[in-house]
């Protein structure tokens, strides 16, 4: 399984970690992805996704 949300498409971003000296080092910013189960209408069933933390929040909010 990637490292995407399966609901948003969110993927990891990539950034520079800078040092006290303003040296860069490339670093890979993650996606925050957590197993949800979520209820379909259509297909009458739970299912098991991989989703970012903020679209859990979209979800909760939209309920």
């Amino acid at each position: 399984m990637s490292k995407k949300c399966q609901l948003t498409g969110k993927v990891a971003n990539n950034g520079y970690a800078v040092s006290h000296s303003h040296k860069r080092t490339k670093k890979l910013q993650n996606v925050n992805l957590q197993y949800k189960k979520v209820w379909s209408t259509e297909q009458n069933k739970w299912i098991k996704m991989l989703i970012s933390t903020k679209a859990i929040k979209t979800l909760t909010k939209a309920l």
